[in-house]
């Protein structure tokens, strides 16, 4: 028995039901967890609008305002993010809106339009996640880098699962990082998808996009203060849900700290850093960029190295580059899903944020070789 095969066993117990639960939806996920002490809901004449930029923060602000709130996705499905253009009609949605979230500098779109519509409420996910910097491959194998994992796990969060491998965001310190932001919707973006430097993928690491839960409870709360204690435990139930995933990551995926993570471009940071893999990327942070002849000799030498046996592509991205690395090095190739928006066959399948992390779950445990 390979390497891999033994690492998916031990892996096995602490997956459990978790195939079938990435199977089968959102609807089963929810099977997982009880229902929340949720106070009685005061009604409303009509529920608050919230506007939210992508994904991500649409599903926080639908799991927090419950039905006590209308929410717009700026990026329709299946469209990418990161190059979003918005109608007059959707800047004028941002303008009326009652609460507006977005994640600075990632969507040059969305940031004009704050800028010139400037809504009454924003949330900036960036004032309450600290940002990785981005993780730049070029053409260098991750392991001639100093990546020691020599992680605390220390995300100032009061759940505490009993992680053995210490995982932290603190290895960023050598950076400039201070997140001074300007809320004044004087943004200083140069709007043509300016990080600064920082990796946007945040919500890839459970404990992270839990951190949003509470702001956003909390500027609900500011615009309809009556049902302020209905957002507080619904935030609360969201946090506890992130990180019970949160644990289940961390135990189905021990057995493969150290495997190499091939993906199309390098949008999987913040999870392979929280989990203990190494991420290796075809292309950086910029998914258009087409690969040079020399890079993709390299990822044929470090696959082989490795032994890797499966590369990973994305929904948003096209796989052409992954099938022709699969097929050159005949290896398997998989589906690692950004959640960056989800598809028209995942909304149609009833998926969410819990489902489609789990179903990235059972592909990682199924593909990654720490041999």
């Amino acid at each position: 028995m390979s390497i891999k095969r033994l690492a998916a066993v031990a892996a096995a117990a602490a997956l459990g039901s978790l195939t079938l639960t990435a199977c089968g939806g959102a609807a089963d996920a929810q099977e997982a967890y009880a229902t929340p002490d949720t106070p009685e809901v005061p009604s409303l004449a009509t529920p608050l609008n919230v506007v939210a930029s992508f994904y991500p923060l649409q599903f926080v602000a639908e799991q927090v305002g419950g039905d006590l709130v209308n929410v717009s996705n700026l990026t329709p499905p299946a469209a990418d993010p990161h190059h979003l253009e918005l109608s007059l009609a959707a800047t004028r949605v941002i303008g009326d809106a009652d609460l507006v979230i977005f994640l600075s500098g990632f969507q040059a779109a969305v940031d004009q339009a704050i800028e010139q519509r400037q809504p009454e409420n924003v949330i900036n996910a960036a004032d309450f996640v600290k940002l990785l910097p981005a993780s730049a491959t070029g053409g260098h194998d991750c392991a001639d880098h100093d990546h020691s994992h020599d992680h605390d796990h220390d995300h100032d969060h009061d759940h505490d699962h009993g992680h053995s491998h210490d995982h932290s965001h603190d290895h960023v310190e050598d950076h400039d990082h201070s997140h001074d932001h300007d809320h004044s919707h004087s943004h200083s973006h140069s709007h043509d998808h300016d990080m600064g430097g920082l990796d946007p993928h945040f919500w890839l690491d459970p404990t992270l996009l839990a951190q949003l839960a509470e702001p956003v409870a909390a500027a609900l709360s500011a615009v309809a203060p009556e049902n302020a204690e209905v957002f507080a435990a619904n935030a609360a139930y969201l946090v506890e849900r992130l990180h019970i995933l949160d644990a289940e990551f961390t135990t189905a995926l021990t057995p493969f700290e150290g495997a190499k993570l091939i993906t199309n471009h390098t949008a999987f940071g913040y999870l392979a850093h929280r989990y203990g893999l190494e991420q290796i990327g075809v292309t950086g942070i910029d998914h258009d960029l087409e690969p040079s002849p020399a890079r993709m000799r390299e990822i044929r030498e470090i696959a082989e190295r490795h032994n890797v046996t499966t590369l990973f592509y994305e929904t948003l991205v096209s796989p052409a580059v992954m099938e022709t690395l699969a097929r050159d090095l005949d290896i398997e190739i998989r589906l690692l899903d950004t959640l960056e928006g989800l598809t028209q066959q995942s909304l149609d399948n009833g998926d969410d944020y819990f489902s489609i992390m789990r179903a990235n779950l059972v592909a990682l445990t199924e593909g990654l070789n720490v041999g």
